[in-house]
């Protein structure tokens, strides 16, 4: 008799033990469409149309035709996305900035700039700004016109003001893209801008005085 209700407390004491170790837990789920506001608009990626990505053929993992897009198209195109990489030529971080191209946008600390990952995406937003502002008449005037085989979109332009500067932008429309600039790489004006149009930056500010404290 005494065995038999040691046996059952024991079992008694073993079940009420097991049932507090364990706990019950809610799993939640993510959507695989994921919305990120990484630069003050919302982007709904991936998305599942096919016309969302016209550049498929260039290898580049694409998050829509939004900013977002046109960030990273460009980051991989120029760095594959490596914040602390340093070219041959000297040019810095994501986005491959020179030290002329931050003097203008207020950034004066090189090494500073290229340690600081938040601070190279401010820089390539103030640039574009800036660019957006320089170049406003030729964004006006020529986009959506054919030249040269390139039709021209606002992201084209700014693009190729990335890879060379926006007076070499002006030098194209002046000579109607006859006198193709390239960089030291043999990348061409006209490659970029067909590279990276079709990109909605409507998000971006023209702004002249665009600059920020590093």
């Amino acid at each position: 008799m005494i065995k038999k209700w040691y046996f059952y407390s024991s079992l008694i004491v073993i079940i009420t033990f097991l049932s507090l170790g364990f706990k019950p837990f809610n799993l939640k789920t993510k959507p695989w469409f994921l919305i990120e506001k990484t630069d003050g608009s919302e982007y709904l990626l991936p998305s599942q149309e096919k016309d969302d990505y016209p550049n498929l053929n260039l290898n580049i993992p694409y998050t829509g035709n939004h900013l977002i897009g046109f960030k990273e198209a460009v980051a991989f195109k120029e760095s594959q996305g490596k914040y602390r990489l340093v070219n041959s030529l000297g040019y810095m971080g994501k986005y491959q900035f020179g030290s002329k191209a931050l003097r203008a946008i207020g950034i004066q600390n090189d090494k500073a700039f290229l340690k600081d990952p938040a601070l190279q995406e401010k820089a390539f937003i103030a640039l574009l700004s800036k660019n957006k502002w320089i170049l406003r008449n030729e964004i006006e005037k020529y986009e959506g016109k054919v030249i040269n085989g390139v039709e021209i979109t606002e992201s084209g332009i700014l693009a190729a003001a990335h890879l060379g500067g926006a007076g070499s932008v002006k030098n194209f429309f002046k000579n109607r893209g006859n006198r193709r600039f390239r960089d030291a790489y043999g990348t061409s004006l006209r490659s970029y801008m067909k590279a990276f149009g079709g990109y909605d930056l409507s998000y971006i500010e023209a702004d002249s005085n665009a600059t920020i404290n590093d």
